[in-house]
Order: C-alpha cells, then sequence, then structure tokens
C-alpha cells in the first residue's frame, strides 16, 4: 500500500490547534451495485485502510468477475481497528455492496514494534475528514484470522486473498492453520522492493533505505506468509514505480466521475493535490487489485526472494536469495491500460 503519501501539514495542524473541523463535502448516495457474475471469482480483500487501500477497494467492489467474500483489517497497518472498520463498511455501502462483512485483526506486528507515522494513522482514521454514507451495519464478531480462516475453508472454489497492507492477518492464519494453503487459487501481494529503493527512509524520519512500508511494518508476517507454499503475485514498487497518479490522470478523473465511486475517489485525491503536482504519489494499491483482477497487461519475472526480519537499516529489505521463496514478481506494467481500466472500473463502464 504505499508509500505513501505526505500529508497536507497544514489542514491537520490547523485541525488539532484550532478545533477548526475542515467543510465537509455533501454526502454522496450510494452507487447501485453491478450483479456479480455466476462464475465470479471468490475473493478476500485484507487490508489496512490507508487512502490507497480505498482507492483499490472501490475498484475491486465495482468488478462483477469478482466475488468479495469479506474484507479484513489489520489494525497494525496505518488505520486503527475501530476506524479502520468503519471506512470498510462505508466504504462498501457506497460501492452498493452493504452486505459484504468486515472484521479486524491484532493491532500489533507478529513481530517488533514498527508503526506508521502517528499523523497518517490520525488522518485515515478520520478519512481526510470527507463526508461519506455511514453504514449501520456492526463489524462482525469474528475476528480478521477467525473470518479469513472460516472463509477459506468453507469456500467451494479456490479464494483469492488481496492484501493491501502488511501481511499480519494472513500470516497469522497461515500459521495457524497452514492446509488453508490448498484451497487458496492465489495471494496477490501489494509490497516489497526488489530491484528498486525502498520508501520508508523517504517518506519518514526513519532510517531505512530499502524497505517498502508494508513488508517494513511486520517483516516477519511477509516471511511467513511467503515460506506458507501458496501461489503468490508480488506487486512490489518496482511495478508501482511505474504507475503514478499524475496530474493529467488527475485532470481526467477530474472530468469523468459519473459514479458516487469516482467522485469519492476525486474528493480524496483533491486533498493530496500537491502530492500528485509533485510525482510523489502512485498507483500502489489499485495497481495491485488491477493486476489481482486480471485486467492488466504485465511483464513477471519467477524470483525467489526473501525478507529481512532482523531490526535495523534493512527490516523489511525484500532481498533475491537462493534459499528464498518462489514468487512471481511483477516488474513492468502498460500504464496506459491500466489507467483506462482503473477509470472505466470507478465508473462501472465493464466491458
Amino acid at each position: 500500500m504505499i508509500r505513501r503519501f505526505f500529508l497536507l501539514a497544514a489542514l491537520f495542524i490547523l485541525t488539532l490547534t484550532s478545533g477548526c473541523v475542515p467543510t465537509l463535502i455533501p454526502t454522496l448516495v450510494p452507487d447501485t451495485a453491478l450483479p456479480v457474475d455466476a462464475d465470479a471469482q471468490p475473493v478476500i480483500i485484507d487490508t489496512d485502510m490507508a487512502a490507497d487501500d480505498w482507492l483499490a477497494i472501490l475498484y475491486l467492489l465495482g468488478q462483477p468477475d469478482l466475488d468479495i467474500l469479506a474484507i479484513t483489517v489489520t489494525g497494525a497497518g496505518e488505520a486503527h481497528c475501530d476506524a479502520g472498520t468503519q471506512n470498510a463498511l462505508d466504504l462498501a455501502l457506497l460501492a452498493g455492496r452493504p452486505d459484504i462483512p468486515v472484521s479486524c485483526g491484532r493491532e500489533t506486528p507478529l513481530v517488533g514494534n514498527h508503526v506508521f507515522p502517528e499523523e497518517w494513522r490520525k488522518a485515515v482514521d478520520a478519512m481526510f475528514w470527507l463526508s461519506l454514507p455511514v453504514s449501520d451495519r456492526n463489524v462482525a464478531d469474528e475476528t480478521a484470522v477467525g473470518m479469513l480462516t472460516r472463509i477459506i475453508r468453507e469456500s467451494p472454489q479456490k479464494v483469492h486473498v488481496i492484501t493491501l497492507g502488511p501481511l499480519t492477518n494472513l500470516a497469522e492464519a497461515l500459521n495457524a492453520d497452514p492446509g488453508l494453503v490448498e484451497n487458496l487459487e492465489m495471494i496477490t501481494i501489494m509490497g516489497g522492493a526488489v530491484d528498486v529503493p525502498g520508501n520508508v527512509g523517504t517518506s519518514s524520519s526513519i532510517q531505512n533505505q530499502t524497505a517498502e512500508w508494508n513488508f517494513y511494518i511486520d517483516p516477519q508476517a511477509a516471511l511467513d506468509v511467503l515460506e506458507a507454499g501458496a501461489p503468490i503475485t508480488l506487486v512490489p514498487l518496482d511495478a508501482t514505480n511505474d504507475a503514478p497518479f499524475t496530474p493529467g490522470f488527475y485532470l481526467a478523473l477530474k472530468k469523468d466521475r459519473g459514479t458516487a465511486m469516482a467522485e469519492f475517489v476525486h474528493r480524496v485525491m483533491e486533498v493530496q493535490e500537491e502530492q500528485i503536482n509533485t510525482g510523489k504519489y502512485y498507483f500502489w494499491d489499485p495497481l495491485a487489485a488491477a493486476i489481482a483482477d486480471g485486467e492488466v497487461s504485465a511483464t513477471f519475472e519467477e524470483m525467489t526472494l526473501s525478507v529481512v526480519v532482523a531490526e535495523g537499516a534493512d527490516s523489511g529489505r525484500t532481498p533475491r536469495s537462493a534459499d528464498g521463496f518462489p514468487v512471481s514478481v511483477a516488474v513492468d506494467i502498460e500504464r496506459e491500460q491500466f489507467y483506462t481500466l482503473f477509470l472505466d472500473g470507478l465508473n462501472q463502464r465493464i466491458p
């Protein structure tokens, strides 16, 4: 996921110091979801509910060839559990899918104490102070790990898990029940940086130039998922660096927002317009979502990768290793095709 964005500090400081709340934009009217195809691929979205996750989730919810069975939130990521789960419920409502169950997992990594910057967490918890329809549904009684385990075990068709944040939930589920891999069609992971620099040190004061945020937060979880034996597609910074959220795409979105989903994405990106104009924002999780859906032409390289778990300047790094684990890694994408697919998906223009 990430990677993320530099928040609008002036807005945030004003809110905290003066008690002023930014003017709320009128609430959107939820879209009517397209019918799910009879042969749709069962999917679980595992997310830390950061801003780029919102974009990816709305894109995935709009795809009729995907049957989204659940959204599991990791509290070890960018959003906290209470806010993250409510925001997930609200996004599902906005997309016309209020029935999708939502649950949260643990709020700490499996090992260590890495965390996202607190100001980032407060901003995504508040969903940038944007107005959304509020779901009246409750978070599921079972934990994220319990929900992942039950759905994968019970599904008559193999499940595709799409992860958009630290891998804490999925690792905990696979560690407790290794047999789950037998009913996994694929795990698509947005995370890691193989042959390019990481983005932790460039977007924070942390002295780490090699790791991507999702793997940095819980490197042990990332390693556990890689070694679990499931088929894995990795969408690292190597691929997402080829998909910047450009000023040109921002203008295209501004002119083409015929659904509540597209309108909300435009409002989210308005808050981050400065980062767009300075070239600091990328389609991290949305690209992973589109690759998971199989709609984007991409070049993949089969690699054996490991994850640096030890604390230090390389914690969370994703090196090639002869002793590593086999992963299909996206290394290049058809950028203009992706831009078109993403915008069409948000606007419910499905071929």
